[in-house]
């Protein structure tokens, strides 16, 4: 059965490191005999370029046919000035808001190679393998009404609402405990209940849910703690499930745990685990077309679509142990760049992934 993937490469480096872990998915696909799929299809700014919106119709309705979907990153300052309902990232909010992908998963594993990379000291850091469960299609970044205006005053003033209600909450939460049964049994909930109301609502319901889990330890800290203890013992945390704000900021703090925002993939997923798999980091304007840009992000999450939406496991481990096969030959891109380590750009780094994968 063929597996139809959309590949949105986006914006800034998007093309870059889509590219090469679409030489991976290829490979992969023949070596494990995958039957993949690849269609082509243009988001965020590429998007408005292309069609005078981030999201076009049909891009939308090709998205709800394929079975996955591949981004690559979106955004960048050629569009900054365009109004705030056309900009780059409407287009991703949109896309994962009507293909309905609340649930975000983003690991956080420090590969043994990697530890000097981090800004940690490696005794901190050594062993870190966290997982970051992120509600995505509601709080903060959806909520009505958002509005700026000026005041009677003339001051001017701009205000966002923040709501959750039950289902989205215990939803996520449910994500969250499912795996964490499937690791360590452990869940750390974070939100700001002493603060706010959305948050005293999602604490009383994840409460509710770990009647259902038993077996996994449940426990709840406010964020700005958690922003916290993520750099002083980050090792203590193995699951975290939060809201779509602090799902956000943590994960890209906890990037660094990991040595570089460029190791961190992701999986956007909805109730039936379709998803959108694309790498943590932005679009990063300033590097693109220099062919500098770190592609493991984005080759890991093809391994992420292979595992959660395609149930292809020999595959998704088959990427993983090649990236770390290149790790251990010492090629680096200038992000993850150490001392005895030879330093490559984009595609070398992709070829060498896909040359690792073809020996296993």
């Amino acid at each position: 059965m063929s597996k139809n993937i959309l590949i949105l490469p986006g914006d800034g480096i998007g093309p870059e490191i889509v590219a090469e872990a679409v030489k991976v998915l290829e490979a992969a696909s023949e070596k494990y005999n995958l039957g993949v799929e690849l269609s082509y299809d243009d988001l965020g700014g590429a998007a408005y370029d292309r069609y005078g919106t981030p999201l076009a119709d049909e891009t939308l309705e090709r998205g709800r046919q394929a079975d996955a979907i591949l981004l690559g990153a979106v955004g960048g300052p050629k569009w900054d000035t365009i109004e705030p309902a056309l900009r780059p990232e409407r287009g991703l909010l949109k896309i994962r808001s009507q293909l309905q992908l609340f649930g975000n998963l983003r690991p956080a594993l420090l590969y043994p190679q990697l530890a000097e990379a981090s800004t940690l000291k490696p005794e901190v850091v050594s062993g870190l393998d966290i997982l970051i469960v992120r509600e995505l299609t509601g709080g903060i970044y959806f909520g009505q009404p958002r509005e700026r205006r000026v005041l009677d005053n003339g001051e001017r003033q701009a205000y966002d609402t923040l709501p959750y209600s039950e289902s989205e909450i215990r939803r996520i939460a449910t994500v969250g405990f499912d795996m964490a049964r499937l690791r360590s049994k452990k869940l750390c909930s974070v939100d700001k209940a002493n603060v706010l109301a959305s948050s005293q609502l999602w604490r009383e319901v994840v409460e509710e849910v770990a009647k259902d889990y038993p077996d996994v330890e449940l426990s709840h800290m406010y964020v700005d703690n958690a922003a916290m203890q993520l750099v002083r013992a980050p090792k203590q945390f193995d699951v975290i499930v939060t809201d779509n704000m602090f799902g956000d900021i943590l994960s890209d703090q906890a990037s660094m745990l990991t040595g570089s925002i460029g190791m961190l993939p992701s999986a956007s997923l909805n109730a039936q685990n379709k998803g959108m798999y694309e790498p943590c980091h932005g679009s990063a304007p300033d590097i693109a077309g220099q062919g500098i840009a770190n592609p493991l992000a984005t080759i890991l999450s093809v391994s992420m679509m292979l595992r959660y939406s395609f149930a292809e496991a020999d595959a998704a481990d088959a990427i993983e142990k090649a990236v770390s096969q290149v790790l251990d030959q010492g090629l680096r891109t200038g992000d993850i760049m150490a001392a005895d380590c030879r330093q490559v750009g984009t595609r070398e780094m992709g070829d060498a992934v896909v040359a690792a994968l073809k020996n296993l």
